[in-house]
């Protein structure tokens, strides 16, 4: 469903991504692992069209994506859920998940997807009226995945959805995403620090270090795997 060949990102002289490529099948949760600075954010600012990058190809569904504008991918169904979030702190609940619509005109559609979400994350249904920046952490986690599912796309990008979150919350989130997956059959790209869950509940997994991937493999696979387990897994 996504192909990236020979990706490389600079800011400046830095280089952040060094000629990567990677395949995400149509179905799959995948995931990008490795330390600070490896890349993994650049990536998929780059695929969401963020970032610009300074070689390299991006297709979506067999259609070049690289140099479009970020609204133009959402348009074709590819929405990216941040690191840190960034919900909009001063609307509320409700008003945020809107925003995430803002592109889709068939408001029956739109009720029933609110009501998906709403089901997804049952917190959310408790605090519609409630501002944004006034829930926890995990709280905004499920608004920011909520308002990207609203925009009903096909293929979903998550940066770090365990970062800063009690750890009681963690585990409802990763629920969801596999739930995600499973029953509405979105594809999922996943950047996440805890390689434990990302590997537990990812098909495929991609290593980056230094802006290059060094190791992929079947996530069971690399959970095994002597250099892994040091590096990442804490063995």
């Amino acid at each position: 469903m996504l192909t990236v060949t020979d990706l490389s990102v600079a800011y400046g002289p830095i280089k952040a991504v060094t000629g990567i490529s990677f395949e995400i099948p149509r179905g799959a949760i995948v995931t990008l692992i490795g330390g600070n600075g490896a890349g993994k954010t650049t990536t998929l600012q780059t695929i969401s069209g963020l970032v610009r990058p300074a070689a390299g190809r991006i297709l979506f569904d067999g259609e070049d994506i690289t140099r479009l504008a970020p609204h133009q991918i959402v348009a074709r169904g590819l929405c990216h859920v941040p690191e840190g979030r960034l919900v909009f702190s001063n609307l509320t609940v409700a008003e945020n998940l809107d925003l995430g619509a803002y592109l889709q005109n068939d408001r029956a559609a739109n009720a029933r997807t609110l009501d998906t979400v709403l089901t997804l994350f049952p917190r959310l249904k408790e605090r519609l009226a409630q501002s944004a920046g006034t829930l926890s952490g995990g709280e905004q986690q499920m608004l920011a995945i909520g308002r990207a599912l609203m925009g009903r796309p096909r293929f979903l990008m998550l940066d770090e959805p365990s970062l800063g979150i009690a750890p009681r919350l963690i585990t409802t989130i990763f629920e969801q995403i596999v739930a995600i997956n499973r029953e509405q059959g979105l594809t999922i790209l996943l950047v996440e620090q805890n390689a434990h869950l990302a590997l537990e509940i990812s098909t495929h997994a991609y290593v980056l270090e230094t802006g290059q991937i060094a190791m992929s493999g079947p996530s069971a696979q690399l959970r095994e795997d002597p250099r892994l387990k040091t590096a990442y897994l804490g063995g």
